[in-house]
């Protein structure tokens, strides 16, 4: 991704502190491209955080909350700081806190995502960002999402669903298979996912995750008194480390519904951006 002209990021999630160090390092054997690397809120750890500050990626991304004193330790750092958010209360939060990206997700999103459209949420945040740059997420997964996020007054775009069918990505080829035989309508919000995924951390947005079904996410809809959580989450935890996620909870937005196969990650990049100029050059 990052070869391709875009921003790669690397999450933090599961990992020790000499795994992502271990990463980070990997990463810029490979490339001498600018990077970001992840945190979140579900949970955070500190340790992560103080060694990203350390390995200086050129920009932290953050979502599940606004940390006003995290911002303020990565821009001491000289680290760019990219904030997601779901609503515009949370786009206002962000530009009081100084942040220099803002990532407006729609409720189409997969993962940790709100309840607002993406076609909506998107110029809202704008609205509020000012001179801070826009990207859009949440249901896009090709050029015409692109050339749409840029009508309505984004900057870019960020893609999840569509990097997770790619051919480098280290997750097992079922989850990829399933995603390119999904449609929008089988990425559904995971109910009572509190009984299976890890706690929040700090203060911060609570928000429900989107997956694709599983036996599992209907027991979690239909009896989640049947769930006991501390088998399950080292179970689940487990299988998203091996690169199996998919048997318990296959994060997929509802962008799956447009994707027909897997692709490599800078293939996946360079098409994009030819479908969206093709699309911008139709518009009268």
């Amino acid at each position: 991704i990052c070869g391709a002209g875009a921003l790669g990021s690397l999450g933090t999630g599961l990992r020790t502190v000499p795994e992502l160090e271990g990463q980070w390092r990997r990463l810029r054997e490979l490339t001498d491209r600018p990077f970001a690397v992840n945190h979140t809120n579900r949970p955070f750890d500190e340790a992560a955080f103080a060694a990203t500050l350390a390995a200086a990626p050129r920009a932290i991304s953050f979502h599940m909350g606004v940390p006003a004193d995290l911002i303020t330790r990565a821009h001491d750092a000289g680290i760019l700081w990219i904030q997601q958010v779901v609503d515009r209360r949370e786009a206002e939060q962000a530009v009081a806190a100084g942040v220099d990206v803002i990532v407006a997700q729609g409720g189409e999103a997969g993962g940790h995502s709100g309840r607002v459209s993406t076609m909506v949420l998107v110029p809202q945040v704008v609205d509020v960002a000012g001179r801070i740059p826009v990207v859009a997420a949440g249901g896009i997964a090709d050029g015409r999402g692109l050339a749409a996020a840029l009508a309505l007054g984004a900057q870019g775009v960020s893609m999840g669903t569509r990097f997770l069918a790619s051919t480098e990505l280290g997750i097992a080829d079922e989850w990829k298979r399933r995603i390119v035989e999904a449609d929008a309508l089988d990425a559904v919000k995971v109910a009572n996912d509190e009984r299976v995924l890890p706690p929040y951390s700090r203060p911060g947005t609570r928000l429900e995750p989107r997956s694709l079904s599983t036996p599992l996410i209907e027991q979690l809809r239909e009896h989640p008194e049947w769930i006991d959580p501390p088998v399950m989450g080292p179970r689940i935890r487990a299988a998203v480390m091996a690169g199996r996620g998919d048997e318990y909870l296959p994060f997929a937005g509802q962008s799956a519904g447009l994707i027909g196969e897997v692709l490599p990650a800078a293939e996946i990049v360079r098409r994009v951006v030819a479908e969206a100029e093709a699309a911008l050059e139709r518009v009268p």
